[in-house]
């Protein structure tokens, strides 16, 4: 297996972190892992142990104000900014691979952004992997509140997220806890509302989404409700399409005890789409 890393210019001329595994023959796809909220591209260490040795090239970045990426920590002027930057990637991606299937794979914030994003540029994929995505929209209250307070204080730190919430394994949440990368402290509101709108775009064009789709989701899930996964699963009109819905687990399904299965789960459905 074979890493390498750098940094691209993003929007706002930004430095942009991105790594890859490559594995020593010519791979037969590349993975492009979208991360979630507060965390960042190393954290999917399971994703490439995985894959790399089944042939898969595997490809991240870290987004704007996460981990060893430019820019305020967690903050973003305009959800288009996570697709923008993406488009950068994906280019540099396609012209060192020019002939073999590209798949998106996204987690949690990730999985949002990759929703998004196959809105515009589904065509540039082969299949997707959308983990843990969240798509229910907070009542509209809330809502309303949360655009009045991005709008005079976007700055302001809401919520923070609890790492114990992330898996069962208790290994991976003191990792999370003593990860300098992860951020541990409260999210900016303007990245909040943003969320939401990207969630309000899911929900009025997920149909509009054709291409083949795997969905995992854990059942227990305390940050994004599976739900949400279900939702999005009936809606877009994929014709090869799978959800898998996991009782008792949370929100990282992929750094569960159980990730094996998980990742077993979504190599059979890329290999029934692509291979």
């Amino acid at each position: 297996m074979k890493h390498n890393q750098d940094f691209f210019e993003g929007v706002y001329q930004k430095k942009i972190y991105y790594q890859n595994w490559l594995p020593d023959e010519k791979p037969k796809a590349v993975i492009l892992i979208i991360h979630g909220i507060v965390e960042h591209s190393n954290r999917y260490m399971n994703v490439v142990n995985y894959f790399v040795p089944k042939n898969f090239a595997v490809y991240g970045f870290d987004h704007m104000g996460h981990g060893k990426s430019e820019g305020e920590r967690t903050y973003i002027n305009q959800f288009e900014d996570f697709r923008d930057n993406i488009k950068r990637y994906f280019d540099m991606v396609r012209e060192w691979h020019p002939d073999i299937p590209i798949i998106l794979f996204g987690h949690s914030m990730g999985a949002l952004i990759s929703a998004n994003y196959l809105l515009d540029y589904q065509h540039e994929f082969s299949a997707a992997v959308l983990s843990a995505a969240p798509v229910i929209l907070p009542n509209i209250v809330t809502q309303i509140m949360g655009n009045i307070l991005a709008s005079i204080a976007p700055n302001f730190g809401l919520i923070r997220i609890n790492p114990h919430d992330m898996s069962r394994d208790k290994a991976v949440v003191q990792a999370y806890i003593d990860d300098p990368m992860v951020y541990n402290g409260r999210i900016a509101v303007r990245l909040l509302a943003e969320i939401v709108k990207g969630m309000k775009r899911i929900n009025e064009e997920a149909s509009k989404i054709q291409i083949p789709l795997c969905i995992v989701h854990g059942g227990a899930d305390k940050v994004a409700d599976a739900a949400g996964s279900q939702m999005l699963f009936d809606r877009v009109q994929s014709e090869k399409k799978n959800i898998f819905i996991y009782d008792n687990l949370l929100h990282e399904v992929l750094n569960e005890p159980e990730h094996q299965a998980v990742l077993d789960d979504i190599a059979n459905s890329l290999n029934s789409y692509l291979f």
